[in-house]
């Protein structure tokens, strides 16, 4: 919500948000400028579109409380990881032809960078899909996936910030340890990344082409490069990322 408000898509008094944490409620009435209530039903009845952010264990719960009100035409997005759209569908009422969206958003939204994946329920129409994009759109890049790549999806991009800021504190300890000050090698390490990112995603150059370009022969890279190697780091990567894909499996089952 940060995000699309920030882009100015759609304003805070064009939503309302349902939380039942009190605390909660008044970040989105005094911050966001949005209508807010205790009753996830409130908003159901009331929206044309409903955005389903909670923990996959509160899902059959939470749509049980709404289907029974919620008006058929309604676009149901949802951003809980590994919840299935026909779980979705069925808990919401199974003899209504629900309209899902499955999306994974991460939270580069906050700073009108991130990365979203969408895919289609069983009844989504492209009008439904075009919809959620829009939404998405106003602070991400957005790509359509198929429902079952979703999983990978939650492991790259969902998940995928908090291995980069690892990767960044890791950098920051070694930079102290070499002699350099908390707040220099925070800023050397985060800007250094936020360049190579972009040089990322301006280049026409793979980012093994980018690395060997960096990496001569013998050099200080090469050395990094190697003990990285030598610690089998590539393969602790894809462990990683298979690992929270095949939670993500879990959570739907």
């Amino acid at each position: 919500m940060r995000g699309v408000i920030r882009s100015g898509a759609i304003s805070g008094n064009r939503m309302i948000a349902a939380d039942v944490s009190d605390a909660r409620r008044h970040v989105f009435s005094t911050e966001l400028n949005t209508a807010i209530t205790s009753e996830n039903a409130e908003v159901a009845r009331q929206s044309k579109v409903v955005l389903l952010s909670v923990k996959p264990y509160q899902m059959a719960e939470v749509l049980a409380s709404i289907g029974a009100v919620m008006n058929l035409q309604t676009l149901v997005i949802s951003i809980a990881a590994g919840v299935k759209a026909t779980a979705i569908e069925k808990h919401l009422g199974p003899a209504q032809a629900w309209r899902v969206v499955r999306s994974m958003p991460n939270t580069p939204m906050l700073v009108g960078e991130g990365m979203v994946a969408i895919a289609a329920g069983t009844n989504a129409t492209p009008a439904d899909l075009a919809a959620a994009r829009k939404i998405f759109e106003a602070s991400a890049d957005v790509i359509d996936v198929m429902e079952d790549q979703i999983d990978a999806v939650t492991a790259m991009s969902g998940s995928g910030p908090a291995y980069f800021f690892y990767f960044v504190e890791s950098m920051i300890k070694a930079g102290v340890e070499m002699g350099l000050s908390r707040e220099q090698a925070h800023r050397l390490a985060s800007k250094t990344c936020l360049g190579a990112g972009r040089m990322l995603m301006l280049s026409s150059d793979t980012p093994e082409e980018l690395r060997r370009k960096v990496t001569t022969p013998n050099g200080t890279t090469h050395a990094a490069i190697t003990a990285m190697q030598t610690r089998h780091l590539e393969a602790i990567v894809v462990e990683g990322v298979r690992a929270a894909e095949k939670r993500s499996r879990e959570l739907g089952a």
